[in-house]
């Protein structure tokens, strides 16, 4: 096994077949505490899979409205250990809000009357086939090269509707669209009119994300929260889950699909 993946960690464990024991070689996904500090004082912890912090910092710091894009940044630092992000703003008077501790797992709860104010309906034009789904899905799969190697993580990407442009991992779902959005700062790729697809539930959170990228479908593997339906509805993003294999459920602003004929 390529142990020098980053982003996961050597161990061992004992395996058992039925009462027989062996020992195996292998290796568990990375996880720590990363802060992130804006302007010498420290913004937030995150738990995440701490590497190409650069990525994260930059998806962060957006989606909470610290900055608009990388001009807005002076100075970028990751410390040696891959442990502290230390971000000096050009706006030398902004002062961070109180420290928090960001977990990999859900955030805290919200009423749906005060996130579903937070966005305008998203207008876009953006429209996807079933076929295209279907294509975009076996791609995240062959892309997931962590999951792959160790299982435990989360994959999302970033897509028009022919191909992926951005992938991203970390055992936080919502991390890997933040690392979305710092890579297409860092590359300088729009996020509107694109589509998110993603291996793990999609959250109020997630669909935050989404609609502040101004990205109008959604797509998982797995299942939408009650509130990520409701605010799909509400926002005008297309929210989808369950698309294994030829099937796909449809749970918000259904009217994106588009049948697979009118393909061009």
């Amino acid at each position: 096994m390529a142990l020098t993946i980053q982003g996961i960690y050597p161990t061992s464990y004992v395996m058992y077949h039925g009462d027989e024991p062996s020992v195996v070689d292998k290796a568990v996904i990375e996880e720590g505490q990363v802060c992130i500090s804006v302007n010498g004082q420290e913004l937030v912890t995150l738990m995440c899979t701490p590497f190409n912090l650069e990525e994260l910092a930059l998806g962060f710091l957006c989606a909470e409205g610290v900055i608009s894009g990388p001009d807005d940044i002076h100075i970028l630092t990751v410390s040696r250990h891959e442990r502290c992000v230390d971000v000096w703003l050009r706006d030398a008077a902004y002062t961070p809000p109180t420290r928090r501790i960001i977990t990999s797992g859900c955030g805290g709860g919200v009423a749906f009357e005060e996130i579903s104010r937070l966005h305008e309906p998203l207008s876009s034009t953006t429209t996807i086939t079933p076929a295209q789904i279907r294509t975009l899905m076996q791609s995240l799969h062959e892309s997931a090269v962590l999951y792959n190697e160790v299982r435990g993580v989360h994959t999302s990407a970033l897509a028009d509707d022919q191909r992926l442009l951005l992938v991203a991992q970390d055992i936080g779902r919502h991390n890997t669209i933040d690392r979305l959005w710092g890579q297409a700062l860092q590359q300088g790729l729009s996020t509107r009119d694109k589509v998110i697809l993603a291996s793990g539930r999609i959250s109020s959170e997630m669909l935050n994300k989404a609609a502040k990228m101004h990205v109008p479908v959604v797509i998982s593997r797995t299942s939408p929260t009650s509130l990520s339906v409701e605010l799909g509805q509400a926002w005008g993003v297309t929210v989808i889950g369950y698309a294994r294999g030829r099937n796909f459920r449809v749970y918000a602003t259904p009217g994106r699909i588009r049948a697979s004929a009118t393909m061009s």
